[in-house]
C-alpha cells in the first residue's frame, strides 16, 4: 500500500470519489463509523526521518488530520502526546498502537481544550511526559453547519469559538513558554478563512481569526528561534463531516466540487505538517500552506 501511494498515478482517481452514503453520527464523530473509511496513512505513510528526536503534542489527534499527523509524526522518528476528547477514546487507543508500533512513545491525554484549565495543562503535562516539547499541532476544531445564520445557537457559537481560538490561545501562550529554539507551532487554519460558506459562517470566522493570529504569533516568536505557521485544508474526508460539519444531504457529494472531483484524505496533507515541524522548514513562519485541491487560498 505505501509504495502504492507514491507510484506515479492519476490524482484525480487515487482515492474514493462521490457519492458516498449519507452517514449521520453524534458529535464528535468517529472515523472508525465512516464510509469509505478515511486514509489517515495507517498502512500507507512511510517515513523518513524527519523528526528523529522530536518530541511533539497534537490536538485532535484522534482521528482525521490530527491522526494523520501523529502517525507522520511517529513513522518520521518522533515521541508523540494526544488530545482528544473522552468520547473519542476508541479512535485514540488505534493511533496510540500505532504510534507504539512504531518504537515511539505515545502518550494519551484526554479532555475538553474549551476548559483554559485543560488546554493549558496538556501542553505542561505533554512536556512533562514526553521529557520536553519541541513541536505543537493546535489542530482541534469544531464544525457545526447551519440551514441560516439566524438558526445558528449562541451555545454553539460560543463553543466554536472556545474549540477554535480561545483553546489555540491558552496553548500558544503555554507552548511559547516551553518550546525551545528551533520548536515550531503548526496551526489549522482552512480554506473557510478565504472563501467563507454561508452554513458554517461562524466557523469561517474563527479560521480567518487563525490566519490572524499565526502571523502575528509568527513575527513575536521567531525572537525566541520558534517558528510558527499554519495549514488550510480544503474539503477533506474525516469524521467532522458527518457529525454535523456539513448539513447531511451534502454528505453524498461532499468534495466533488474540487477540481480533483473528489476530498482529500488525511494522509494527503500530513506531509505539509511533518514540513513545518521538520528542520528541512528551517526558513518558513508566518506562513500559511494551502491544501485545498486546487482552490488556492489569497
Amino acid at each position: 500500500m505505501a509504495d502504492d501511494r507514491l507510484r506515479m498515478q492519476d490524482p484525480r482517481e487515487q482515492y474514493p470519489k462521490p457519492p458516498f452514503p449519507e452517514q449521520p453520527q453524534p458529535v464528535p464523530g468517529l472515523a472508525r463509523e465512516m464510509t469509505p473509511k478515511p486514509d489517515h496513512g495507517e498502512t500507507s505513510y512511510k517515513g523518513s526521518g524527519k523528526l528523529v528526536g522530536r518530541k511533539a503534542l497534537i490536538t485532535g489527534g484522534d482521528s482525521g488530520i490530527g491522526r494523520a499527523v501523529a502517525i507522520a509524526y511517529a513513522r518520521e522518528g518522533a515521541d508523540v502526546a494526544l488530545s482528544y476528547l473522552p468520547d473519542e477514546q476508541p479512535d485514540a487507543d488505534e493511533v496510540i498502537r500505532l504510534i507504539e508500533a512504531e518504537g515511539r512513545k505515545a502518550v494519551a491525554l484526554p479532555g475538553d481544550v474549551t476548559d483554559e484549565a485543560y488546554a493549558r495543562g496538556v501542553v505542561r503535562e505533554a512536556a512533562e511526559r514526553l521529557g520536553g516539547l519541541d513541536v505543537l499541532v493546535i489542530n482541534a476544531g469544531h464544525q457545526q453547519a447551519y440551514e441560516s445564520l439566524d438558526k445558528i445557537t449562541t451555545e454553539d457559537f460560543d463553543e466554536t469559538l472556545r474549540t477554535n481560538l480561545y483553546a489555540l490561545f491558552w496553548m500558544a501562550q503555554e507552548g511559547a513558554r516551553l518550546l525551545p529554539p528551533g520548536g515550531a507551532i503548526v496551526t489549522t487554519s482552512s480554506i473557510q478563512a478565504y472563501e467563507p460558506s454561508t452554513a458554517i459562517m461562524h466557523y469561517a470566522m474563527t479560521k480567518a481569526g487563525i490566519v490572524a493570529f499565526t502571523k502575528a504569533l509568527a513575527t513575536e516568536l521567531i525572537e525566541k528561534g520558534i517558528r510558527v505557521n499554519s495549514v488550510a485544508p480544503g474539503p477533506f474526508w474525516t469524521a467532522l463531516q458527518p457529525s454535523g460539519g456539513q448539513m447531511q444531504e451534502k454528505i453524498p457529494q461532499f468534495g466533488a466540487q474540487s477540481k480533483f472531483g473528489r476530498p482529500g484524505q488525511p494522509v494527503e496533507i500530513a506531509p505539509v505538517y511533518v514540513l513545518l515541524a521538520s528542520q528541512e522548514g528551517s526558513y518558513i513562519t508566518g506562513e500559511v500552506y494551502g491544501v485545498t485541491g486546487g482552490e488556492g487560498i489569497a
